[in-house]
């Protein structure tokens, strides 16, 4: 059974979420701050967070960006919540480190789909090592290596990963990285596009392994560390 971190300091949603989710199956802790959640969070690592932007003390936002700094924390699956609509809002979300973005009010049915979809990719896998160049990606623990060290990869960051790498030298369009991304039918705009594959190309790129944009059309992965070197 999956543990979900609920984090919300509004007492009627976080009990409307957490029992949506244990109906559905899902074991369910809820905090009301951002110290009760970094105690949980230090406790036992959850599944998943379904993660409220406004909270007392320290925000959401804030929350998220220092779990992304952590080795421990960096790969967890964060959902926010918020009421801020505004997609600048929606882009600095996902630049923080979520995972996704989910607007209030929001259907409960909605969230439960996008909490079983993010927790099974992030514990999906099949039976293999994809390997390009220098980069390394274990496909059933879902831990990337570049130059035989872990890279510290949000859940998004690998599934982008693994697209790309899958399909190495080939193109792969923004509408097939939305598809891969985002599978509950909610938009996924360009600009939270170009957020994730920057994220990466940072943490790839130094190591000899180039994202290459191609106007228009998308991106491609390829081995740069004979050129580079």
């Amino acid at each position: 059974m999956s543990r979900i971190l609920v984090v919300e300091d509004e007492p009627a949603i976080a009990e409307l979420i957490a029992i949506n989710l244990r109906h559905a199956g899902f074991e369910v802790t809820v905090a009301a701050d951002a110290d009760a959640a970094q105690d949980a969070v230090d406790g036992v690592l959850p599944a998943l967070v379904v993660l409220d932007w406004m909270l007392p003390g320290r925000s959401g936002y804030v929350l998220v960006r220092q779990w992304r700094a952590v080795p421990r924390t960096r790969g967890l699956p964060v959902i926010m919540l918020t009421a801020r609509s505004e997609e600048a809002d929606k882009v600095s979300g996902l630049d923080a480190g979520a995972d996704d973005y989910l607007t209030k009010p929001f259907a409960l049915p909605e969230l439960e789909a996008r909490v079983r979809a993010l927790t099974r990719r992030a514990g999906h896998g099949g039976a293999a090592i994809v390997e390009l160049g220098p980069l390394t990606y274990d496909t059933v623990g879902r831990v990337a290596r570049l130059h035989g060290e872990p890279l510290d990869l949000s859940a998004r960051e690998l599934s982008l990963l693994q697209l790309l790498i899958s399909r190495a030298g080939r193109m792969v369009s923004k509408e097939q990285i939305v598809d891969n991304l985002c599978q509950w039918g909610e938009e996924l705009s360009p600009n939270a596009v170009e957020v994730y594959v920057h994220r990466l190309r940072k943490k790839l790129e130094p190591g000899g392994v180039r994202i290459s944009t191609l106007r228009g059309l998308g991106y491609c992965v390829a081995d740069n560390s004979a050129r580079s070197n």
